[in-house]
């Protein structure tokens, strides 16, 4: 019969022997040395002066002194002694002072490998997540780095009336959103107390043109073909008061005209200088490219539908980009 343990070397009490208490009481110390191991320090390469009864080092390599030879053994202080214990492979230790895990890998100490955090359900940094929250950070700041190129933050929507947005937030009551609300269109809103928000600003997914609904303003740059017509969505309440600058490309051609009272038709536009004079026509109903005189610009208003629409029509003879600048009220 072996004399020793397989695995922790403990020592057996042996048929017919003598004092068997010194045996058994040998084995118990080796448990309480090595069970649920927790050591001071794995660093020391000499044994500390003044050791307390019951503590416990890993052995750093080349050790010296009451340590030597003993590099990488587990040494603990009991009964004004040190006992060492070898380690093997897969014993793990808490290091005390650093709080942090150890495990020996059958020739030195070693800091095991995280664990990926792949589909983990929750994660809190230095705050507790929950299942809304799944990602929570409380911190000064929060970093994103590239690793040597570009960086993309990602919202991903599900469907087009879901919503892809920043929210920013004052004592958890929101304040201004940017984002992807319940349909494409890119738009900036802002509120006062966190339950009713104005709409500042909206970019169309469509063409691009940027609408400032509260602010009256309107900016687009639209290229029409010659004989062609490009219509769009009054962004103005009735009744309205607009000024609208349009300019043409390399072509020196300014037009500056108002529309007022109610979005009726062509008797509320009113030109209020052109240059060259002459080819502004002011209409009424949808334009489709060939509704007004050739060799001029033709504008008209269509109120038949919910939303009342502007039309703007170009057969001045080539293909135009138009630059449009609207405010209003």
């Amino acid at each position: 019969m072996s004399e020793t343990s397989p695995i922790l070397s403990l020592p057996y009490i042996q048929p017919s022997q003598a004092q068997k208490h010194v045996t058994h009481n040998e084995a118990l110390r080796g448990l309480d040395a090595i069970v649920q191991l927790a050591v001071i320090s794995a660093e020391l390469t000499a044994p500390p002066v003044t050791p307390s009864e019951g503590d416990r080092y890993i052995v750093g390599n080349g050790a010296t002194g009451g340590w030597s030879g003993q590099d990488n053994a587990i040494a603990v202080w009991a009964d004004n002694a040190w006992t060492f214990h070898f380690p093997i492979t897969g014993w793990r230790a808490d290091v005390q002072g650093s709080a942090s895990l150890l495990r020996f890998d059958g020739s030195r100490w070693t800091t095991p490998g995280l664990a990926p955090l792949q589909n983990v359900p929750h994660v809190g940094v230095n705050t507790t997540a929950d299942d809304t929250n799944r990602l929570s950070v409380s911190a000064p700041a929060t970093l994103l780095n590239n690793v040597g190129g570009g960086h993309q933050l990602k919202l991903n929507k599900n469907g087009q009336t879901d919503t892809a947005s920043l929210l920013f937030q004052t004592g958890f009551s929101g304040r201004a959103e940017m984002g992807t609300a319940g349909n494409d269109d890119f738009a900036v809103k802002v509120s006062s107390n966190g339950t009713l928000f104005n709409t500042a600003l909206v970019a169309d997914a469509t063409d691009g043109a940027v609408r400032f609904p509260q602010g009256k303003c309107y900016f687009d740059e639209v290229f029409i073909a010659d004989d062609a017509a490009y219509g769009f969505d009054i962004p103005f309440s009735d009744p309205a008061r607009i000024m609208m600058w349009l300019s043409l490309d390399l072509a020196g051609q300014f037009y500056l005209f108002s529309i007022t009272g109610a979005l009726s038709g062509a008797s509320n536009l009113a030109a209020m200088f052109t240059s060259p004079a002459g080819n502004l026509n002011f209409l009424t109903g949808p334009l489709d490219g060939t509704t007004g005189s050739d060799n001029a610009i033709s504008i008209s208003i269509d109120s038949s539908g919910a939303v009342p629409r502007m039309y703007l029509e170009n057969r001045l003879g080539s293909d135009r980009t138009f630059t449009m600048s609207t405010l209003g009220k």
